[in-house]
């Protein structure tokens, strides 16, 4: 079966992400297609290099990178909701006149066009957090 996944929660706020990274892990060792990540809301939080976990505690972003890299996933953050949330690449802080992007490895930022056709080219769109 071929998948898509939305994700709408922050890494540390909610255990959407957790929830969502579990399943596409998951559905990929199980021989499942992933067509798209698409992280939306406060889910575009997901996509920040800027995230420093304690220690002890999991690092949601890494292995959300480490995923991607391991299985060539296509990992979108919505433009929108990123430049609201200050997660910009390199092409939107230049746009925007900011000295720095943000976004962490195997992620990259695009329009909600991007999550229409997610939804059109899966069997199934998975929709975690609110």
């Amino acid at each position: 079966m071929k998948f898509s996944i939305m994700v709408n929660e922050g890494p540390y706020t909610h255990q959407a992400s957790d929830t969502a990274f579990n399943f596409t892990k998951a559905a990929l060792e199980a021989g499942h297609e992933i067509f798209r990540i698409f992280f939306y809301h406060d889910g575009v939080n997901n996509g920040t290099r800027m995230t420093i976990p304690p220690q002890d505690d999991r690092h949601v972003v890494n292995r959300w990178s480490e995923l991607a890299e391991q299985h060539g996933l296509d990992m979108v953050v919505c433009v929108a909701a990123a430049q609201r949330r200050g997660i910009l690449d390199a092409d939107e802080a230049k746009r925007n006149g900011k000295d720095g992007d943000n976004i962490a490895p195997g992620f990259r930022i695009s329009g909600l066009g991007q999550l229409i056709e997610a939804g059109i080219q899966a069997d199934r769109l998975l929709v975690f957090g609110d």
